[in-house]
């Protein structure tokens, strides 16, 4: 049994799985569900954007809808779901909020990248799992 886990999402169908898995595969008293934004994600952001406040504030809604879905899909589940946003690179602030937020578990989807597109893009999956304090499950795609 769990007091508290963890599950970064990022409106992915891995990240819903994720959340799915951990409501139903896990005993746990909470379940946080944690959305990083990045305002530095370099694949769909520019220099100039990430400076404008518009811009910054259209993106902090946006998480915010998007928690409230996910809030709403594990309220589905029966257990209770709480939801935070958090800031800066994803992999980092996952890591940081395992300590912030009391977690004693982390259950990440990963979007199963192999080759070179893990070698470039590296996983938030794997960081995690290598620098979390806790234990990480990583709920891999469906085939």
């Amino acid at each position: 049994m769990f007091d508290r886990i963890l599950v970064p999402v990022d409106g992915s169908d891995h990240s819903r799985r994720a959340l799915r898995i951990a409501a139903t595969e896990f005993e746990t008293n909470e379940i946080v569900v944690l959305h990083v934004l990045d305002p530095f994600r370099a694949a769909s952001t520019t220099e100039e954007a990430v400076w404008n406040r518009e811009y910054m504030d259209e993106r902090e809604r946006e998480a915010e809808e998007l928690l409230e879905e996910y809030a709403e899909l594990g309220a589905e589940f029966d257990v209770p779901v709480r939801t935070e946003l958090a800031r800066g690179s994803p992999a980092r602030a996952i890591v940081g909020a395992v300590d912030d937020l009391d977690v004693d578990h982390v259950v990440v989807g990963s979007q199963g990248r192999s080759g070179i597109g893990r070698v470039l893009l590296g996983s938030v999956a794997e960081t995690v799992s290598r620098r979390a304090p806790v234990s990480v499950t990583i709920v891999r795609p469906e085939e």
